[in-house]
């Protein structure tokens, strides 16, 4: 600690999203291994089980990890937003030393969440995490969708710090945000940056935290050869950050620039019915693809029963559902 960049990384936050515990498995044994040759130059902390209460949570046999049973909230949202009260508490002492501003604030956020009150197990779960990970320079929340490929999100301001990561990882699809609802943890570790930037103008404050939710394909993706190469990849990019010493490969070429969230086309279900995919998460669609059929099986007519669901404008398919059977308004 102290010595060099902090890098903090945890898996599973949704806790029924299971390839970041493989691929952080992975990772534990290569800088185990770091560490024994001296080449660990930072502070790396890892959440292998980053979500305990989801992980006990099973309903009928089946684990539901993504929502508290109890309070029924999303264990990736309602994270502390801490950038109005660190600005009321040390806006007047920040100067014009970037480094000193960023000491400032994060001794601030740390003293913050530590007087933050604690409703339940829930609320204190999310603050631990954050205490964890609120003076990193780097934090990577490891996570899954239903089908996908690789994709990641972060913060618009952040996207130049991020371009190694995307192509490290091969990731095609890569969503930017400034705000994307509901406060989820990474956003509320690096949106604090930007937010006071914005708070207190004129004062140097950095994108201090590199924080992005990494998507591991989906949740059946846990071959180990792939983890292998997944842990692999966060390795290089914490190696290119000076968290660990020596030179990395240079990042592969980038598959795809980012976007934005903002312009992510939902394809929702008009009525219930088993869905029949026609195009895969990695397919290239443009404006009238099919994308799906789905069946009304309560309709004996056999054109009755079929609806085509078409792209409304082009891009990469990055995800689909894993159920194919869908309520009207489901998201597919």
């Amino acid at each position: 600690a102290g010595k060099g960049p902090k890098a903090y990384l945890q898996a599973a936050l949704h806790a029924d999203e299971i390839p970041g515990l493989l691929v952080i498995h992975k990772l534990m044994h290569r800088l185990d291994a770091a560490d024994a040759r001296g080449e660990i130059t930072g502070n790396i902390v890892l959440a292998p089980i980053a979500n305990p209460i989801g992980s006990s949570q099973r309903l009928f046999g089946e684990l539901a990890g993504r929502y508290d049973q109890e309070s029924g909230g999303n264990f990736n949202r309602g994270y502390a937003d801490l950038a109005q009260q660190i600005a009321d508490d040390i806006g007047p002492d920040l100067g014009d030393d970037v480094a000193e501003n960023t000491r400032l604030i994060r001794e601030s956020a740390v003293k913050l969440l530590s007087q933050r009150p604690v409703a339940d197990e829930v609320e204190a779960l999310k603050i631990s995490l954050m205490q964890h990970a609120i003076d990193a320079d780097i934090a990577l929340d490891l996570h899954c969708d239903f089908e996908s490929i690789m994709h990641l999100y972060t913060g618009a301001p952040l996207w130049e710090q991020a371009r190694d990561l995307a192509a490290y990882l091969g990731a095609r699809v890569s969503l930017l945000a400034t705000v994307s609802g509901g406060n989820p943890f990474d956003e509320a570790l690096s949106g604090l940056w930007w937010q006071l930037a914005e708070l207190i103008p004129d004062r140097p404050i950095p994108s201090a935290c590199m924080a992005a939710t990494i998507e591991l394909r989906g949740k059946a993706d846990v071959e180990e050869e792939q983890a292998e190469n997944d842990a692999l990849a966060l390795y290089y990019y914490l190696q290119s950050r000076g968290v660990i010493s020596g030179e990395p490969p240079e990042p592969p070429a980038l598959p795809g620039e980012a976007t934005p969230l903002s312009g992510v086309e939902k394809v929702r279900a008009p009525i219930a019915g088993v869905v029949s995919y026609k195009r895969l998460p990695g397919d290239y669609v443009r404006k009238g693809d099919v994308l799906c059929t789905l069946f009304d099986i309560t309709q004996y007519d056999a054109e009755k029963a079929r609806l085509e669901l078409r792209a409304h404008s082009e891009g990469i398919l990055y995800a689909h559902r894993q159920d194919r059977l869908c309520r009207p308004g489901q998201v597919l």
